[in-house]
């Protein structure tokens, strides 16, 4: 995203945020070949990270935080087995996927919560105090 200015392009906010990184996705091994679905909602006091994985159960989530970068990932294995007079079947299955987000200075990494419901994970990252819009202050000249 670019803001035009003077007829010139300068970076924004979102250039630094949305970056090549931040959305640095890696799948290994998916039985289906998807990723879920993601939204990234900037809020005025936080950014909100939601992660569509219907099936998924909270505890099927891994959430990690090095160096800014917040990893979301999840690891499935499934094994059937049916057993017959002549004959044996077994099935496995195994998913996983993980996904990358390059966190902007500007937000509270400490304060960092996540919920699931209803196949939804939702991560809040709140941003520092110092970066928080304030109103206009009038100053009165004595």
């Amino acid at each position: 995203m670019l803001a035009r200015i003077n007829k010139r392009y300068v970076p924004t906010y979102w250039d630094d945020f949305f970056n090549d990184t931040f959305f640095t996705n890696y799948q290994v091994g998916s039985n289906n070949g998807t990723m879920p679905a993601v939204n990234v909602v900037e809020q005025e006091n936080e950014f909100t990270i939601d992660v569509a994985a219907p099936g998924l159960s909270k505890n099927d989530f891994r959430i990690n935080l090095e160096d800014n970068v917040l990893t979301v990932s999840s690891e499935q294995k499934e094994e059937k087995n049916e057993e017959k007079k002549n004959y044996v079947r077994r099935e496995f299955s195994y998913s996983t996927f993980k996904r990358s987000f390059q966190l902007p200075e500007t937000v509270d990494a400490d304060k960092i919560k996540a919920g699931h419901e209803a196949g939804i994970l939702t991560i809040h990252i709140p941003k520092k105090e110092e970066v928080l819009e304030k109103a206009p202050k009038q100053i009165e000249i004595s």
